[in-house]
């Protein structure tokens, strides 16, 4: 049974940080490109960092040059280093596959951000 479980959300001011964790299961994990998503209230899910099964990284242009993804196969784990927060991104963090696959969404971590 695979299962995608994301955690490390939470509450931080403008321009603080966080680093969300997803752990992978039921997969050979070290196979497959990783993307973190998020959805901000009334929007839609959008893709903002995904990472190849080699390492290669890739970001929409909100989160370049501020977040940071990156994976440890042997823990099947992807991360998220989100640092100088804006308010604009609070949402919901997903992590799922690239390209995302609609069985595996789970329920996400809440990243909320005060101005």
């Amino acid at each position: 049974q695979v299962r995608l479980v994301e955690s490390g959300g939470g509450l931080v001011q403008t321009g603080g940080s966080l680093r969300l964790s997803c752990a992978a299961s039921g997969i050979t994990f070290r196979f497959y490109a990783m993307g973190w998503y998020r959805q901000a209230p009334g929007k839609q899910r959008e893709l903002i960092a995904r990472i190849s099964w080699d390492g290669r990284t890739d970001y929409a242009d909100s989160a370049k040059g501020r977040f940071t993804i990156s994976r440890d196969n042997a823990k099947s784990t992807v991360f998220l280093q989100m640092n100088s927060l804006k308010p604009e991104d609070t949402a919901v963090y997903y992590c799922n596959f690239i390209p995302f696959d609609t069985n595996y969404w789970g329920q996400g971590t809440q990243v909320t951000v005060s101005s």
